[in-house]
């Protein structure tokens, strides 16, 4: 059926040294269209074109043999050229198998270059799209893109370094061409939204959020890019992307922990929450505790952890009470064995506290010190470094220094089993800093931390030092205690 299709059009061979095969470089994928040019009506051979790009079946390369070129645009009248782009979308229907570059070479090239022409055509903005081209681009987009993955090594848990080479699909050279052609198509001002909704609606918004699931970094740039720009062109879609996203991370946290996607999703939605309307509604709060800080959980975290870090501090810094629900979900989930979150999560500790005020910092200071002083005596020594590096903050220090009569005696047994003790000198020299800094402060108050600190060791020594002798007492007592004969009675 292709066949009896493209018969009816005019066809040129293809040189092999022709001019037209344009540069495809990695300029094409770039965020920003061309700029629209003046728009004109739709023409009246649209039907035609609707039935034509409805009616075309779609072959796989192997039924396929011979693709020939159709006309280029320039050749063809203005009333002529929305049917012909119809007709050159259903060309780019045709699909190759990738794995082996030998095979169809020709014809891949062909289509290659007829996905340039097209994305070229869509740039220029130079003519409104009827609804049966709308029908057709979505149509040879979903063809094209929307695909079963394979299982690899990663997916089922193989791959443990998170330095591993991503898998790059071979058939990148198409794929790029056909998101690009995505992209300018949805970008573009001579499309009518209320008309492409109806195509770019909720399932075809689904199969890309799949498509997120890619292993090629490439593959997901291009979508995050895509669907931020579906986003803010459907306003009525929002809702169903917003839900649609939460859903994939509360697969990846309590189901998948396979991060791919999770990055570019949470940059989509970094933009997304600037946006946001004061007073926040209750929607966008569950957002942040039910999603944003169960996110921190997964030991993958360093593959996405910055575009989380940026997506909480946005929030923050729209409604600053909600600093205190963030760091208590961070003491929820702060890691007991690994050390580099550790250091991520003091990282993020430090942003928030920067922006914090007196009244959040006084309900959340007592448990977060008391992690910050396990953290103090860390036997690693960058996440010591890296706790006692908070007191290089100024604005911490003045949250501290007016709060000291309660923070002090929290952390002043870490800070002094530093000085006495830890392997690392420069931990040794950062912890003698911070307590000259406290006796600066408030001399008074920091010999009196001292005296009550050194009287409770003194009796945890002494109490230690009675339970040995208790120990000792009924070792001795048993050593003396006669043997009998049958002291244990069997039961059958």
């Amino acid at each position: 059926m292709l066949k009896q299709i493209l018969s009816k059009l005019p066809r040129k061979s293809l040189k092999p040294d022709s001019d037209e095969s344009p540069r495809v470089d990695s300029a094409r994928s770039a965020d920003s269209p061309r700029a629209a040019g003046r728009s004109n009506k739709p023409h009246g051979g649209s039907s035609s074109a609707a039935k034509r790009a409805s009616s075309s079946a779609v072959f796989p390369a192997s039924m396929v043999s011979g693709i020939e070129p159709l006309v280029p645009f320039k050749d063809v009248p203005n009333a002529e050229k929305m049917n012909l782009f119809v007709s050159k979308l259903s060309l780019c229907c045709v699909t190759f198998d990738f794995t082996d570059p030998s095979k169809s070479s020709a014809d891949k090239d062909v289509k290659r270059k007829t996905l340039v022409e097209l994305v070229d055509f869509v740039a220029c903005g130079t003519m409104r799209f009827s609804e049966p081209a709308i029908l057709a681009i979505c149509r040879m987009c979903a063809i094209n893109l929307f695909r079963v993955f394979p299982p690899n090594y990663r997916a089922s848990g193989g791959g443990e370094n998170d330095d591993d080479e991503p898998l790059f699909d071979p058939a990148w050279p198409h794929l790029q061409l056909v998101y690009e052609l995505l992209l300018k198509f949805i970008s573009s001002s001579c499309i009518d939204a209320k008309v492409a909704k109806k195509y770019i609606d909720h399932s075809f918004i689904a199969r890309l959020l799949e498509l997120f699931d890619s292993e090629d970094p490439r593959e997901r740039d291009c979508l995050k890019t895509i669907l931020h720009r579906i986003y803010g062109k459907f306003m009525v879609h929002r809702p169903y992307i917003r839900k649609s996203i939460n859903n994939i991370f509360y697969r990846f946290v309590f189901e998948t922990d396979k991060p791919n996607g999770i990055g570019e999703l949470l940059e989509i939605f970094g933009s997304v929450i600037t946006g946001f309307a004061l007073p926040l509604k209750e929607e966008h709060k569950i957002f942040l505790w039910r999603v944003l800080v169960p996110l921190h959980k997964p030991k993958s975290i360093g593959a996405y952890f910055q575009q989380l870090s940026y997506c909480v501090m946005q929030f923050i810094e729209k409604e600053p009470k909600l600093a205190s629900i963030v760091i208590r979900g961070l003491l929820k989930y702060w890691p007991a064995t690994n050390s580099q979150k550790e250091v991520m999560f003091l990282g993020e500790l430090e942003e928030i506290l920067e922006v914090i005020n007196m009244v959040e910092f006084q309900r959340i200071m007592v448990p977060l010190f008391r992690r910050i002083g396990c953290c103090i005596n860390s036997l690693h020594f960058q996440v010591a470094e890296r706790a006692l590096f908070l007191w290089n903050n100024d604005h911490i220090v003045n949250l501290i220094a007016h709060n000291r009569q309660v923070i002090l005696p929290i952390i002043f047994s870490a800070l002094d089993r530093n000085v006495q003790s830890h392997w690392n000198p420069a931990v040794v020299n950062l912890t003698n800093n911070i307590r000259k800094m406290f006796l600066e402060m408030d001399e008074k108050f920091f010999i009196s931390c001292h005296n009550h600190f050194k009287e409770e060791e003194a009796i945890l020594i002494s109490t230690g030092e009675k339970r040995k002798e208790a120990w000792k007492q009924l070792e001795h007592a048993a050593s003396l205690r006669p043997v009998t004969g049958n002291t244990a009675v069997l039961v059958s």
